[in-house]
C-alpha cells in the first residue's frame, strides 16, 4: 500500500490579508474579501493523505482501492473564524471530490468522497477504484518505469459573517494535491505442455 507525498497545490493568497487588521470602534470595517481569506487559511487544509491498495506494485487487470486518510479533517465541514473588531468572518470547508490522474492519458478517476479504505478485501472497490490496462514500460513512462499519480481534493468553502454592520457571504473552490508513482507490471501465465500452468 502507497502513501501519497509531495506537496500541495495551495491557492493564492492577497498578501494583503497579512497586514495587521485594525480595531477598535473607531477603525474602519475591514473589507469582507480580508476576513473571508484569513478564515479560509484559519481552515488549516491539508493535501490528500492519499493511500492506493498495493504494496509495492500493481498489476494489469488486478482492480485497485482508491482512498484519502484522515477521518473529518478529510472531508469536512470543518470550520474557522477571522474577526478584527465587529467586524467577522466564519467559513466553512467541505470536500466535493476527489480526482485521481493516474497516469497512462485519460486515466482519470473521480470519486464523490474520500473513498473505502482497503483492509484485504477481493474485488473491485464500492465506491473509488481504477484497473490498469497498461503496464508501466519504460517506454511509455518517459524511461522511469513508473505511472505518477495526482490526487486532488476539491474543496468547497462558503463564507459569511458581518463586516461595517453589513451582512457579508461568498464561496470559493480550493484545489488541494499530493502526488506519488506505482509501479504497473503483468502477471502472465505459462503452459508446460504438461496440463500444468505456472505464473510469473
Amino acid at each position: 500500500m502507497i502513501g501519497g507525498g509531495g506537496g500541495g497545490l495551495v491557492p493564492q493568497f492577497d498578501p494583503e490579508i497579512d497586514l495587521p487588521l485594525p480595531d477598535g470602534p473607531a477603525a474602519e470595517p475591514v473589507p469582507a474579501a480580508v476576513l473571508a481569506q484569513r478564515a479560509i487559511r484559519a481552515l488549516e487544509l491539508q493535501p490528500p493523505a492519499a493511500r492506493i491498495s498495493a504494496d509495492t506494485q500493481g498489476y494489469v487487470g488486478v482492480p485497485l482501492w482508491l482512498w484519502v486518510e484522515g477521518g473529518p479533517e478529510a472531508s469536512g465541514p470543518v470550520s474557522a473564524t477571522a474577526a478584527a473588531g465587529a467586524s467577522a468572518v466564519t467559513a466553512t470547508g467541505r470536500l466535493s471530490g476527489v480526482e485521481w490522474e493516474m497516469g497512462p492519458p485519460g486515466a482519470l478517476v473521480r470519486c464523490a468522497g474520500t473513498g473505502t479504505p482497503w483492509t484485504g478485501q477481493s474485488g473491485p472497490s464500492p465506491d473509488c477504484g481504477f484497473t490498469y490496462t497498461q503496464r508501466s514500460t519504460p517506454e511509455r513512462t518517459g524511461g522511469v518505469g513508473w505511472w505518477p499519480v495526482t490526487v486532488t481534493a476539491v474543496w468547497q468553502v462558503t463564507w459569511e459573517g458581518v463586516t461595517g454592520g453589513v451582512p457579508v457571504a461568498g464561496e470559493q473552490t480550493l484545489l488541494l494535491a499530493s502526488a506519488a508513482e506505482l509501479v504497473v507490471g503483468e502477471v502472465q501465465v505459462l503452459v508446460d505442455g504438461s496440463g500444468g500452468g505456472g505464473t510469473r
